[in-house]
């Protein structure tokens, strides 16, 4: 694994969490029904997480010496509450699957603990 492919892949992610603070908050606003407050709250409080997840990204490209990408990733169109949920919780599986990926990526390279605060 050379430095500018983990920079790359490490941008896509950030790109990923991008989307997910945007998918977030949109998806709290057009939430319906009588489960309204829960799911938006619920939507809302995950902003944080992604917020420093993008932080931790942004802040480990620039060590690497690369530029942070200030560009999101596209956000799945969801038209009710079932499909919102399921694209949280698919957006969520491919987190998991890439950062999985980014470590292994990184302890190639030769920088371990890359992803451990994720």
């Amino acid at each position: 694994m050379d430095r500018d492919t983990l920079i790359k892949n490490l941008n896509t992610d950030l790109a990923n969490e991008y989307s997910a603070i945007i998918q977030y908050i949109s998806y709290a606003a057009k939430v319906t029904g009588p489960f309204r407050p829960q799911l938006s709250q619920f939507f809302l409080s995950e902003v944080a997480d992604e917020q420093l997840h993008a932080q931790f990204l942004a802040n480990k490209i620039v060590a690497l010496g690369g530029e942070p990408t200030t560009e999101a990733a596209p956000v799945k169109v969801a038209r009710n509450n079932k499909e919102m949920v399921e694209a949280v919780l698919e957006a969520e599986d491919r987190a998991i699957k890439n950062y999985t990926q980014r470590a292994e990526q990184a302890e190639q390279y030769g920088d371990k603990g890359l992803v451990v605060q994720l």
